[in-house]
């Protein structure tokens, strides 16, 4: 599977046997991390692999990689997992369909249109779809979002996917608007917990984004311990700020987790909400000028 973000990869990040090898799903860009790893650690060999999500766990729990950037929730048993971020998701239309003319849409506004992917990937949208786009979609077959996407473009239905994989799989003849009623999609880091390997280490403190000093000095024993605490409800806000909420975040389970993207805002200076179809219970769509 290519990817965009490995193709200026510099010679000295040449995979070999001895590499460490961290495999990050569709819409994941760890260019950055790539980046500092290199500047850290020259000398130690990073392999960063695009994988589809069912690859990247199986990969960890045989042994072929050592972590992976995944898609949550996943299975956790066996494996330390460690939220990063949360990512606003989209629905992808063809450039002609009426939702192209909002800033955003509900997904009661999706209630008659063919989800090209199983509904049970969208439990939102099954749960206000019409009996018979939700038939229309249960008989779509399994396909990738960049084969979703295509089928979108030729107007034979809508596929709801998080903001980076629309970018991904970004065409001329397909514009995406962020969607209102369905959950964020979460991304983590996982790898064993019956892995010792002292590069885990050091990579955790770069993608948690610790000092070169202070990453050499803490222990991924603490990771280890926020991942198990995860596991079992991750509870790690301070009591004096239960309840609230920083400006620009969500919270998962008791954390406080950055969301990338977000819904577009209004040009300076533009009017009121614009009107649109009308949809199940009542539309959320803002119109664009």
């Amino acid at each position: 599977m290519d990817d965009p973000v490995l193709d200026d990869l510099p010679d000295e990040a040449a995979p070999d046997g001895d590499a460490f090898r961290v495999e990050f799903v569709p819409g994941v860009t760890p260019d950055k991390w790539r980046r500092t790893w290199l500047q850290r650690l020259p000398d130690l060999a990073l392999d960063l692999a695009p994988v589809d999500q069912a690859e990247a766990v199986a990969h960890l729990r045989d042994g072929s990689a050592s972590m992976a950037l995944v898609r949550l929730p996943v299975d956790r048993d066996g494996l330390h997992v460690i939220p990063l971020y949360e990512e606003v998701p989209v629905v992808v239309v063809a450039k002609e369909h009426v939702v192209a003319a909002f800033e955003e849409v509900d997904v009661a506004d999706l209630a008659g249109e063919v989800l090209v992917q199983g509904p049970e990937e969208v439990p939102e949208w099954a749960a206000v779809a019409t009996a018979d786009a939700r038939e229309r979609s249960t008989a779509m077959p399994p396909m990738t979002a960049k084969q979703a996407v295509s089928v979108v473009a030729s107007g034979s239905g809508v596929v709801v996917v998080p903001m980076s994989v629309a970018r991904l799989h970004h065409r001329k003849d397909v514009v995406h608007r962020p969607v209102t009623g369905v959950a964020p999609s979460r991304v983590g880091l996982a790898w064993r917990v019956d892995d010792d390997d002292p590069r885990l280490e050091e990579f955790i403190g770069i993608v948690r984004g610790r000092t070169e000093r202070s990453s050499r000095g803490a222990g991924a024993d603490g990771d280890a311990k926020a991942g198990s605490d995860a596991k079992a409800g991750g509870r790690h806000t301070d009591a004096k700020n239960k309840g609230t909420r920083k400006p620009g975040a969500t919270q998962d389970r008791g954390r406080t987790l950055p969301q990338r993207g977000g819904a577009p805002r209004r040009r300076s200076g533009s009017g009121g909400s614009g009107s649109g179809g009308g949809g199940k219970g009542g539309s959320r769509r803002r119109g664009r000028r």
